[in-house]
């Protein structure tokens, strides 16, 4: 295995003719990392319009629990945003599930405000097929999650420190334990290196990995 460097141009380019080659009336991508996943998912807006994809942008911040269920244990707790911070469910029910082969292609785009902890009211939307559905978040893998395509940005933990707010950082063991059980850089159907934001690099798998 090695790491091909690439402009984040020509990985949405890449990332687009992956995405076009899947047989599905609607593709539901996942970039999951923790930081950098938004630049990546928006970059893959323009490239799949103009390829004649209808395409829904949607931010897994909109679907976190209310404020009483995620700081149940505190504000700073890394077991619960690891695990219990992304309403999943809700996920899955709002957004994954309408765009499956028997869907209805109505998706909610956002559903609560963790800004003002309460919900959006925001109104579905109908995603015409062929469409792709890209979400991005943290720590979205290994959760069961129905994705045709899933993008993982990887950091070394040195990058990931520096990447983070400072007052974010109390984080780092949920990101930790991230990499170690759920092993997203082995499971993911595209691995990028994002130390530095300014020069990913793509990782090529043997043809018998």
């Amino acid at each position: 295995m090695r790491y091909r460097p690439i402009t984040l141009e020509r990985l949405a380019g890449e990332l687009t003719e992956r995405v076009l080659a899947l047989d599905a009336s609607w593709v539901r991508v996942a970039v999951d990392g923790p930081a950098g996943t938004g630049d990546l998912a928006d970059a893959l807006v323009d490239p799949l319009r103009v390829r004649g994809r209808a395409v829904q942008r949607v931010s897994t911040v909109d679907f976190l629990r209310p404020a009483s269920l995620r700081f149940e244990y505190g504000k700073e707790n890394p077991d619960s945003r690891y695990w219990s911070w992304l309403d999943e469910g809700a996920l899955r029910r709002e957004v994954l599930d309408p765009l499956s082969s028997n869907g209805s292609g109505m998706v909610l785009p956002a559903l609560w405000d963790a800004a003002r902890d309460r919900a959006t009211r925001l109104a579905r939307v109908r995603l015409p097929a062929p469409g792709v559905l890209i979400a991005d978040g943290e720590m979205l893998l290994g959760r069961g999650l129905p994705f045709e395509l899933t993008v993982h940005l990887q950091l070394s933990p040195g990058a990931l420190r520096r990447r983070l707010p400072e007052d974010e950082r109390w984080a780092l063991p949920a990101f930790e334990r991230y990499a170690e059980e759920v092993r997203p850089a082995e499971i993911a159907d595209v691995v990028v290196r994002a130390d530095d934001p300014r020069h990913p690099a793509i990782l090529e798998r043997s043809q018998s990995g």
